[in-house]
């Protein structure tokens, strides 16, 4: 869909979890305006109309899952009026906060990156490697080191979510760089879940 174009490639298969989420009972909305989405999981940019019908599947971590037309999409969060919601604000720390304080806000932003097919944060779905902090030379600023992994190396929404990592990290006063990496080695698997994730999503 580009522009006020509603024409989709109807002919594309619909995975199972598509076919869940449409069998499910979600928020319906139409679009305030033109905001650009992300196909799911191509990770490619389409820009979607404003009056658009949606349904809002997943609502976490400040981002959206919408269903439009038989596609599923990610909306950022910073895009949530689109959708009639409010923007999610970042955290808030005390002036003096020292490093381990700084250090659990930015976990606490990295429990709000979600996956958009996937209700369980990359924290709990064992995603995150490693997450520490570094003075900045010269300032009283901090640079958050990041290693973390993808549940498949062939994810097209890989870039979207290592910038949702950056993003909100970056909401974290005096944070002022993030060094995201990612990640195959090694390579992810389930066992990496939290016990409460792989009760979330069925596993166990």
């Amino acid at each position: 869909m580009r522009g006020r174009d509603h024409g989709f490639n109807m002919a594309v298969p619909w995975s199972p979890l598509l076919l869940l989420l449409m069998s499910t009972a979600h928020e319906s909305v139409r679009l305030t305006r033109d905001v650009i989405g992300v196909l799911i999981p191509q990770g490619t940019k389409v820009e979607l109309p404003e009056g658009a019908d949606a349904e809002i599947t997943q609502a976490l971590g400040g981002s959206f899952t919408v269903l439009v037309q038989g596609h599923l999409f990610r909306i950022d969060g910073t895009d949530a009026d689109s959708l009639g919601k409010a923007v999610v604000k970042g955290p808030e720390l005390a002036a003096d906060a020292g490093d381990s304080e700084i250090e659990n806000a930015v976990w606490s932003q990295l429990r709000t990156c979600y996956d958009p097919e996937i209700p369980v944060d990359i924290v709990e779905l064992g995603l995150v490697y490693e997450c520490r902090i570094e003075p900045i030379a010269d300032s009283g600023d901090r640079k958050a080191v990041i290693r973390m992994t993808l549940t498949a190396p062939g994810c097209g929404m890989g870039d979207i979510l290592v910038g949702d990592v950056k993003t909100k990290v970056l909401q974290v006063p005096r944070v002022t760089e993030a060094d995201v990496e990612l990640t195959f080695d090694p390579p992810w698997t389930r066992d990496m879940m939290s016990e409460a994730a792989q009760l979330a999503v069925g596993f166990i």
